[in-house]
């Protein structure tokens, strides 16, 4: 897992500790040491702590103006003992929120396992961006991780999509498909 780096082909754009709006502003970086661990294996220390023992997290893109963030997620999401979703909507989305970021893309691709536990971070997540004409899409998910996930109904909340090549496209190009296609899907 310590080979394992967060996205970092558009830090040209966009560099979440030298964001004063993140969560992560004036984030410091060891490049040389590894001390973050995923229980008993170490990950690169480019990712951020977010409060959780077990999942770990890189801002990937914010647009302020376009109201997007991209969020890049490792380890094992689980609310059922670490009530992760909880942690991350009170630390990191609450903060963007607060600065107009209501429509988010959490890459989980490197999310191992997915563990639920109670609904009302997700349903309360939910409600604030579609207030706004905003939108949650975790995109791919794990078919493992997506069985817990829809066994707990969450897909009703956050919208899971398969986009193998999302690496290829510019931060807003992704965006917009993703937008694109959550318009589709809503009624006329």
């Amino acid at each position: 897992m310590h080979t394992i780096e967060p996205y970092s082909n558009w830090r040209d754009q966009y560099i979440s500790e030298e964001d004063p709006l993140s969560p992560f502003y004036r984030q410091d970086y060891n490049h040389f040491e590894f001390t973050q661990t995923i229980y008993n294996y170490y990950i690169h220390p480019y990712w951020d702590n977010f409060g959780s023992r077990t999942l770990y997290m890189k801002i990937l893109y914010a647009d302020y103006e376009q109201n997007f963030a991209i969020l890049e997620m490792i380890g094992e999401w689980n609310d059922a003992i670490e009530d992760d979703i909880m942690t991350l909507k009170r630390d990191v989305v609450d903060a963007l929120f607060m600065n107009g970021i209501y429509k988010y893309i959490l890459i989980v691709e490197n999310v191992l396992n997915f563990h639920s536990g109670d609904k009302d971070y997700y349903e309360e997540w939910f409600e604030e961006v579609t207030d706004e004409n905003g939108w949650i899409v975790f995109i791919n998910m794990s078919q493992a991780a997506q069985q817990d996930f829809k066994k707990r109904k969450l897909q009703y909340f956050i919208e899971l999509m398969t986009i193998p090549a999302w690496r290829t496209y510019k931060p807003e190009f992704l965006y917009s498909l993703i937008n694109d296609e959550i318009m589709k899907r809503l009624p006329e």
